[in-house]
């Protein structure tokens, strides 16, 4: 508790957290103010995101980067799990693929170029393990043609459609196969070859693991629950504000659901902990690829309306087809400067701008 206390005076922005009740309170008063809510939800995610990456942080110190980042990834994701989940029993099938799809260029894209512009403008060049950062861009890449099979199927009649939903089922079951195999080849048979690149930045004060372990738990429940309340209330602010449910989804939703993951990726870039960084980013996009979205496909047949396919709309999954070669292009030297981290970014500001502009609103999209 003492810990605690000391992060509480030395770190400002957690003083937002007075925002986490303020969003529980407002929501039972006063739950038609949704553009109200809406900017509350999101005041209360920054400061619980930033504790949640202190708390990483201890955690990756004991366990090493690459653990840590896939901690950070796993309880991030979470919160994008519940999130989907809530809309899958809604049926909000646009929204969930949108989210789907705009978490794995968000993290690879967006969050991995914000990691290597901000460590670029206080080191002058950044190395991290290219093996690991290889592994996933190739993990996300199988992800990507997994997603493009069932996508460019023309389903016009009801025998295609069936095809459609028994190959994403069958998709899912080889996806979260690729991803647990995955996990045993970096963690276990190999994980020699993923140890992070010497660095310094490890003389930080740290938590206790049980400290740091309580505060990951407590924190992620109530992301997840303030998340609720911010889809709850995303949908009508995006429409007072003039967004479209596809930017929602895509951007919105994507930005704010990682939120945690962001914190602990840019926080660990500007201390030289690169590896890290890359393993939040990349390491969230491909668990979201290869575990989240083939869940839910599953988890469909259990509380939604109905089942839900591997069916993206045609403009999501070349987003995601470039995000992947795109990461995999950047990370491929194992080094990095402020630079590269410019040219992701403007990719994903580049997807942005369209997706505000002209939404990808096609009959795909519509559709489980």
């Amino acid at each position: 508790m003492s810990a605690f206390l000391k992060v509480l005076r030395h770190q400002p922005l957690l003083w937002l957290l007075v925002a986490v009740p303020a969003v529980f309170v407002a929501e039972r008063l006063h739950p038609e103010a949704h553009t109200f809510l809406f900017v509350l939800s999101v005041l209360a995610i920054v400061p619980l995101a930033a504790l949640l990456s202190l708390a990483t942080e201890s955690v990756a110190a004991k366990t090493g980067d690459a653990i840590g980042g896939l901690l950070n990834a796993t309880l991030g994701n979470l919160t994008e799990l519940i999130i989907s989940l809530a809309a899958l029993r809604a049926g909000q099938y646009l929204l969930v693929k949108a989210s789907i799809a705009g978490a794995i260029v968000t993290n690879s894209l967006f969050m991995l170029g914000a990691a290597f512009l901000l460590g670029g403008l206080k080191f002058q060049f950044q190395e991290f393990n290219r093996i690991n950062a290889r592994l996933q861009a190739s993990l996300l890449f199988l992800a990507t043609v997994a997603l493009m099979i069932p996508s460019v199927v023309d389903v016009t009649d009801a025998s295609q459609a069936v095809f459609v939903q028994e190959l994403s089922v069958g998709l899912a079951v080889l996806l979260i196969v690729s991803y647990a195999l995955g996990l045993l080849f970096s963690l276990r048979t190999h994980r020699e070859l993923f140890a992070a690149a010497e660095h310094g930045g490890h003389d930080e004060e740290t938590w206790p693991m049980p400290v740091a372990l309580l505060t990951l738990a407590v924190v992620t429940v109530l992301v997840a629950l303030v998340s609720e309340v911010f889809i709850e209330s995303v949908q009508q602010a995006a429409a007072s504000l003039g967004l479209t449910p596809a930017f929602v989804g895509f951007i919105v939703v994507a930005l704010v659901g990682a939120a945690a993951e962001m914190v602990a990726a840019f926080s660990a870039a500007r201390k030289n902990r690169l590896d890290l960084s890359v393993g939040i980013a990349l390491g969230s996009a491909v668990q979201i690829a290869l575990f989240v979205a083939p869940v839910l496909v599953l988890v469909s047949y259990i509380i939604g309306p109905a089942p839900m396919d591997l069916r993206f709309w045609p403009s999501a999954v070349a987003m995601i087809l470039i995000a992947a070669l795109t990461a995999s292009l950047v990370t491929s030297g194992g080094r990095s400067a402020w630079f590269v981290g410019v040219l992701l970014l403007m990719v994903y500001l580049t997807f942005a701008m369209a997706l505000y502009l002209l939404p990808p609103m096609g009959t795909v999209a519509a559709h489980p």
